[in-house]
């Protein structure tokens, strides 16, 4: 289980890493990530919708998400929220899988300049 510090918890949060995250296309998921400042936990939020399947189907889903993040928190994750949002293919994947979706998310964040540190693009005329 995530420690209640590793939680998004808010609806609001869950709206702000959504919108303006980066988005990660995975097989089973797409991640939605947004770094914080330095030293802050890493947060973590999952959207498992009815299309995943029974609820049964979708707990299982979301406790294997869980337990993926929680393998990146206890390998010195921080500085990161990851809001992870399960596709219906999600359903019949196992957890090896879906711990690769969210690794492979979260190693793309450190290839992503952030927004303030890209340049400008600006048209140069004669």
């Amino acid at each position: 289980m995530l420690a209640k510090a590793n939680r998004i918890t808010s609806a609001d949060d869950y709206r702000f890493i959504v919108r303006r995250g980066a988005k990660v296309a995975g097989a089973h998921s797409v991640s939605y990530l947004r770094s914080t400042e330095a030293g802050a936990d890493a947060r973590f939020g999952f959207i498992v919708s009815k299309k995943v399947g029974s609820a049964v189907r979708r707990n299982l889903v979301r406790r294997r998400l869980k337990a993926a993040c929680r393998e990146l928190v206890d390998g010195g994750l921080t500085a990161v929220d990851l809001v992870v949002r399960a596709l219906p293919g999600s359903a019949g994947a196992d957890y090896p899988a879906l711990r690769a979706d969210v690794a492979t998310a979260v190693a793309r964040r450190g290839r992503r300049a952030p927004a303030a540190a890209r340049a400008p693009v600006t048209a140069e005329g004669p």
